[in-house]
Order: C-alpha cells, then sequence, then structure tokens
C-alpha cells in the first residue's frame, strides 16, 4: 500500500464522516438526507472509493442513534453498496447500488429497531426516497462533475 493510496482512502473516509456529522439532524434517523451520500457514485472511477467508503461510514455511525447496530450493518451497507458502484457499468446506474442497499439494510434495521410490524416498510420506502434525491439529485451531477476532470486525479479510471 502506497502512501498515495492511504491518503486517498483516508480523504474520502474523512469527508465522508464530516459532511454525514456536519448535517446531522438530516444524516439520522427513518427520513434522512445523508448529504455524505453523494460520494457514493466514487467508486464507479475508482476503487479506492470503497474503502474510503466503508470507513467514513463507520466513523460516521459512530455518532448515530442506532448505535453498534448501525456501526456494524450502516458500514456493512455502505461496503456493499460501494462494491457494487464500482463494478455498474453505465455512469448513470452508478447511484443505484447505494440507493437500493441501503433502502433494504437501514430500512430494515430502523425499522426493527422501532419495533412496529409495520414500520419496516415504511423505513425502506423512507430510507429508499432519500437515497434517491440524495444519490441522483447530488451524487449523479458530481459524478458527471468528475468525470469532465478525471484526467487530473490521480488514480481514477480513465476508461469511464
Amino acid at each position: 500500500m502506497s502512501a498515495r493510496y492511504l491518503t486517498t482512502v483516508a480523504m474520502i473516509a474523512a469527508v465522508y464522516a464530516v459532511v454525514t456529522l456536519a448535517f446531522a439532524p438530516l444524516s439520522y434517523g427513518p427520513v434522512q438526507f445523508r448529504i455524505a451520500e453523494s460520494l457514493t457514485v466514487l467508486p464507479y472511477l475508482t476503487p479506492l472509493a470503497i474503502p474510503g467508503l466503508f470507513i467514513g461510514a463507520a466513523a460516521a455511525n459512530l455518532f448515530s442513534p442506532v448505535g453498534f447496530y448501525d456501526v456494524i450493518f450502516g458500514s456493512l451497507a455502505s461496503l456493499i453498496a460501494a462494491w457494487l458502484t464500482y463494478r455498474m457499468p453505465k455512469p448513470w446506474l452508478a447511484p443505484l447500488p447505494p440507493v437500493l442497499v441501503n433502502a433494504v439494510i437501514i430500512g430494515i434495521l430502523l425499522g426493527t429497531v422501532s419495533g412496529l410490524p409495520i414500520a419496516v416498510p415504511a423505513a425502506m420506502l423512507y430510507v429508499g426516497l432519500g437515497q434517491t434525491i440524495v444519490c441522483y439529485g447530488l451524487g449523479l451531477p458530481f459524478l458527471y462533475l468528475l468525470r469532465r476532470v478525471r484526467n487530473q486525479i490521480p488514480g481514477v479510471r480513465t476508461d469511464r
């Protein structure tokens, strides 16, 4: 592992965690608009974003009202979504894994924690809606912007 690798992973993790905490009232809960999720398109351009997003989510989830469960399951959801995003064939599909994976995993987590039987489908719907707004509304334009300058960013795949 090179210094560039570690620095890139750490930078992505730090930005994700800081942005999540900066918008903390919106970042947690059944109706959430986690602005940092706009970064979940980064694995489409570089595999270095996969560990960065995982570590950033784990750090941010330490402050979650759901606690330990969010650290485990929320971070795992970020890891799965990041890996799937890396595998997407088209840029407009890059936000889809974070939307679907988080809607299911975080929706089940939040719905289960609430203890209400109807809460799981509702939480999945609310998390999915928030993810769609952030990932497609902010993340996809961010991805298209990065694609325009990708030759100037070290470690970014130039074939995309």
